[in-house]
């Protein structure tokens, strides 16, 4: 099985530690597998060796926040070279921002009529890898816990029973937190050409992450898109229907993309999704085979895994890091 979308706790949204996934990865029979955390490549050096002891092929991974035409994108990145600092500058300019967005979120909540403080946000990210980096899924684990909000009719809909309540925390931050709604806050993203041409310059394949989540009414953009230079779509995702799937999918191969699958698993934020639930209708050998074919051509080698090595990231990427990004390559 293929799982090549998923979140550790080095994502601000994340449950569990890449140790964890991997090991869950291994007891659903997932042997083809990669941690794409948000703007963060520090998984992968955990993950890498245990998915080798539980002879699980791992690919190096991100997933990008970027701009394209006013609208954000996540841009994944597979088989890049994680030593880059290309990602640690990525990492560090959203991590730069994370205060003054979350305390400008809190307040907005505020003006919704709702008490929730500061020290309560603090309280539940002090663990947090980005500490300082709220999310709207953090506010609706504390909104919907407090008991004088349990009636409430802002919040009822993410309930047990209600309309949006299969995946509550996730749901609230799409609904109030997203890109044009009443709790969103600005954060400056690279444009989606500067994170495709990183992603190819550090040895990687760039594929456009769940498109119908982030297309909704802006299917033209599509094609300018496909103009950068992606390598595939991840076709068979959580948040797609059999229709959007058999569209994307059709996308992708009249402009010979890479076809990916992937969970976009979490943990607690959005528990209805789970490891491998990506309603893939294709034979996973033949997207196992174009994706490992297309990283492998990425990597420059002709063996793509290794002897006693289920990691797709040779050496040779090793020995080309990055210290840090030429003015000419700046991301930002």
């Amino acid at each position: 099985m293929i799982d090549l979308h998923m979140h550790s706790s080095y994502s601000n949204d994340g449950e569990f530690s890449p140790l964890e996934l991997v090991e869950m990865c291994a007891e659903q029979g997932i042997d083809l597998m990669s941690i794409t955390d948000h703007n963060c490549v520090r998984a992968n050096k955990e993950a890498v060796l245990s998915a080798e002891e539980k002879n699980i092929t791992y690919i190096p991974g991100i997933e990008i926040d970027c701009t394209f035409e006013d609208t954000n994108f996540h841009m994944l990145g597979y088989g890049v070279d994680d030593t880059s600092g290309d990602f640690y500058e990525i990492e560090e300019h959203i991590r730069a921002q994370g205060l003054n967005a979350s305390l400008e979120m809190l307040k907005k909540t505020q003006d919704l009529g709702f008490h929730i403080t500061e020290t309560e946000m603090w309280n539940l990210s002090k663990d947090n890898y980005w500490k300082e980096t709220w999310t709207g899924e953090m506010f609706a684990e504390i909104l919907l816990s407090k008991p004088e909000y349990t009636g409430h009719s802002l919040l009822k809909p993410y309930r047990r029973a209600g309309a949006r309540g299969d995946n509550p925390f996730v749901n609230f931050y799409w609904d109030y937190y997203s890109q044009g709604r009443p709790c969103h806050v600005e954060i400056a993203y690279p444009s989606m050409q500067k994170v495709v041409a990183m992603i190819h310059r550090n040895h990687g394949i760039a594929v456009l992450a769940h498109p119908c989540v982030n297309l909704k009414g802006k299917r033209h953009l599509m094609r300018k898109i496909m103009e950068f230079g992606i390598d595939g779509i991840e076709a068979f995702s959580s948040y797609h229907s059999t229709k959007q799937a058999a569209d994307i999918l059709g996308e992708a191969e009249r402009n010979h993309l890479v076809i990916t699958c992937g969970s976009d698993f979490h943990g607690k934020t959005k528990p209805s999704i789970f490891l491998g639930g990506h309603n893939c209708s294709m034979p996973e050998t033949e997207i196992r085979g174009r994706f490992m074919k297309s990283v492998a051509v990425k990597d420059g080698t002709s063996e793509v895994i290794c002897p006693n090595k289920n990691v797709v990231n040779a050496d040779s990427k090793r020995e080309n890091k990055t210290e840090g990004i030429r003015d000419e390559n700046k991301i930002i």
